[in-house]
């Protein structure tokens, strides 16, 4: 089978490798369909959670949001042919491979006459629901969302039916700004650092928000997050930090707003998949455009293309996928 490589830091190529053995209570899925999501780019370019050191990473290794066929099933659960997604939990993750051995609590079957582009995007989505359903007190809120990729896009879309009064969108790069109101978002702006914090002060007459996502994953904009946000309010820590070092945390603003920060990680490992599932409800029934945030279209054989076009963020790449 065809599968990526993680070899070394910044390096992901494609090798032929054996088809994984299938063992008890197990399920082997043929990927049809695979998506990178930021956290792939932390793992392979920066060796982010347990594979720090760990290279070269397992084959198919880091992904996590995958569409595939069960093409043998040791499980109960799954028969063959059933089209699935595949949403394994950071440590097991193997969906950029042609073949996955997959334990099924990380399989949801999909409606069989659903689009697979779309329903692969489920799996990022179901991250922002089960963030989101554990913020208490949305309903009337202001929010800001910091970064508008496709994490912070679904923001919007989430915390508007979770009932936010406002959204205010910071990003600079101008494709993923003019979406922003499609998925939500009431007010945009184009600038970052000093200039945004002064931008959403002005709009909330200089309170702050009531509760700000930090949808990107820097020290500058956790922070930032931080000094916009009203006294009493909570921040969101959702977009992974771009470096294994302690981050500079700014206590005093902290401490001295009294703030609640907070981070809700692990909706792959949620009893029966209940964001998962939901998410998928959403797409199939078109609540949500994901027209919008699929961007572009990669070979599994050029993955290392895909994963440096993912870095640069060009202005138009919102979300990638790896097809089989």
């Amino acid at each position: 089978m065809r599968a990526a490589h993680a070899i070394k830091l910044k390096t992901i190529i494609c090798e032929e490798t054996i088809i994984p053995e299938l063992t008890e209570n197990m399920v082997l899925v043929k990927t049809k369909l695979a998506s990178i999501c930021g956290s792939d780019l932390h793992v392979v370019n920066m060796g982010y959670t347990a594979y720090a050191s760990d290279f070269p990473l397992p084959y198919g290794a880091p992904g996590h949001e995958g569409v595939g066929v069960v093409a043998d099933s040791r499980s109960p659960l799954f028969n063959i042919g059933e089209t699935v997604l595949t949403v394994p939990n950071i440590y097991s993750s193997k969906t950029f491979a042609d073949y996955q051995v997959i334990d099924p609590k990380y399989l949801v079957k999909l409606p069989q006459n659903g689009n697979a582009n779309k329903l692969m995007m489920a799996q990022q989505l179901a991250t922002v629901e089960y963030s989101c359903k554990y913020i208490d007190d949305i309903k009337g809120k202001t929010i800001v969302v910091i970064g508008q990729g496709s994490a912070g896009l679904f923001h919007n879309f989430i915390l508007k039916r979770y009932g936010a009064k406002k959204i205010i969108a910071i990003e600079p790069i101008d494709h993923r700004r003019k979406i922003a109101k499609d998925f939500g978002a009431d007010v945009t702006v184009d600038f970052t650092g000093q200039k945004a914090t002064n931008a959403v002060l002005d709009i909330t007459n200089g309170t702050g928000a009531d509760i700000v996502i930090e949808a990107v994953g820097n020290t500058e904009t956790l922070n930032q997050a931080m000094t916009i946000c009203k006294p009493k309010g909570r921040v969101q820590s959702f977009g992974l930090p771009t470096t294994l070092k302690p981050i500079p945390f700014d206590w005093n603003t902290f401490f001295s707003k009294r703030l609640t920060i907070n981070s809700n990680f692990g909706s792959q490992d949620e009893k029966d998949l209940t964001s998962v599932k939901k998410s998928i409800d959403l797409i199939y029934k078109n609540e949500i455009d994901m027209d919008k945030i699929l961007s572009h279209k990669y070979s599994i054989e050029e993955i290392q293309y895909a994963f440096d076009f993912a870095e640069k963020r060009t202005d138009g790449m919102v979300k990638i996928t790896i097809t089989f």
